[in-house]
């Protein structure tokens, strides 16, 4: 009996071993990789920095070339303007397309013919948001007409094309 409680106390003590060999590698590895992305992270900031200035040096050229033929406030206005147009655009770049709004039409089967029409997504409207723009009637409604509805004592759907 002494000697099981022997072999498991061994085990135990290599199980034991063996875990503190696997978490000093996996440190030692952790190391290595994040002195590599450190590296990359200060380089990454030391180029944003250099073309911050250079945005910068670029800005005070515009405007002392626009001052040669205007007043001073005049080109420092119509510099700030161009910067914040740029700036807009980056940013609308920059910014994921909503669902559904990729400008791509999507195939949408019709009956079982298996032909399919397209039918293009809603594009948002300049200036409202994200919120998409409600589909267009193809004919403009008339006046005291009423629509028609379906028959409930059939399953028919008035629309062409559609049974």
């Amino acid at each position: 009996m002494q000697r099981l409680e022997h072999l498991q106390h061994l085990d135990k003590h290599l199980a034991d071993e063996l875990a503190q060999v696997a978490r000093e590698s996996v440190r030692a590895e952790l190391r290595e990789q994040t002195r590599g992305q450190r590296r990359k992270a200060a380089l990454y900031a030391g180029s944003g920095a250099a073309a911050l200035y250079a945005g910068a040096a670029v800005a005070l050229a515009v405007g002392l070339a626009l001052d040669l033929a205007l007043p001073g406030w005049a080109a420092a206005l119509i510099t700030a303007v161009l910067l914040a147009a740029l700036s807009f655009a980056l940013r609308t770049a920059a910014r994921p397309a909503p669902p559904g709004a990729s400008g791509t039409s999507h195939a949408v089967p019709s009956g079982a013919s298996g032909t399919s029409h397209a039918v293009p997504s809603a594009r948002p409207a300049p200036g409202a948001g994200s919120a998409p723009v409600p589909p267009v009637p193809s004919t403009p409604p008339t006046a005291g007409t009423a629509t028609p509805h379906p028959d409930p004592a059939t399953d028919h759907d008035p629309r062409p094309g559609h049974s």
